[in-house]
């Protein structure tokens, strides 16, 4: 490419909207980028581990902690039911539309990859699905409420 023909490039850059170009042919590549680079850091907070501890000795639940979500802890005890959890912080939606059926009901078995939600986060409706094949004990969560990152939406029992 000749000097003239990138310099017209970057002319064309500096005077739109756009960020970065990359134009890449079989004898070169080309990128320009202006502005700051933006850097993203993205943080996870830790899990504590669910460790199951004695009735007589049992910790009563912190007072942020729905009811549905300890009963749901109580059950995960003995192994026999593990949950789906929120992948994403967002607001849990049971069905695909307002007028639409559940996804799921409590008493359902669903197959692995079927889809048992929805969580919404920033105007993107991202579908949770099961991973492993399971019957529906009990939804944790109301319909429309927000969610946290790793917090239980349903109690399964896996098939």
């Amino acid at each position: 490419m000749e000097i003239k023909d990138l310099k017209t490039l970057i002319k064309l850059v500096t005077e739109t909207d756009i960020t970065e170009f990359e134009m890449e042919n079989a004898e070169e590549k080309i990128l320009i980028k202006r502005g700051p680079s933006q850097e993203i850091i993205q943080v996870q907070a830790p899990q504590a581990p669910v460790v199951a501890a004695p009735a007589a000795v049992a910790a009563p639940a912190p007072a942020a902690a729905a009811p549905a979500e300890a009963v749901a802890e109580d059950k995960t005890a003995n192994d026999k039911y593990k949950t789906i959890n929120s992948p994403i912080v967002g607001t849990f939606y049971r069905k695909p539309s307002p007028d639409a059926d559940p996804f799921v009901k409590e008493g359902d078995v669903v197959e692995s990859g079927q889809t048992v939600c929805l969580v919404e986060a920033m105007k993107l409706f991202n579908e949770i699905e099961a991973e492993f094949k399971c019957k529906i004990i009990e939804v944790l969560k109301d319909d429309a409420s927000p969610v946290e990152f790793g917090d239980a939406l349903f109690l399964v029992e896996p098939l």
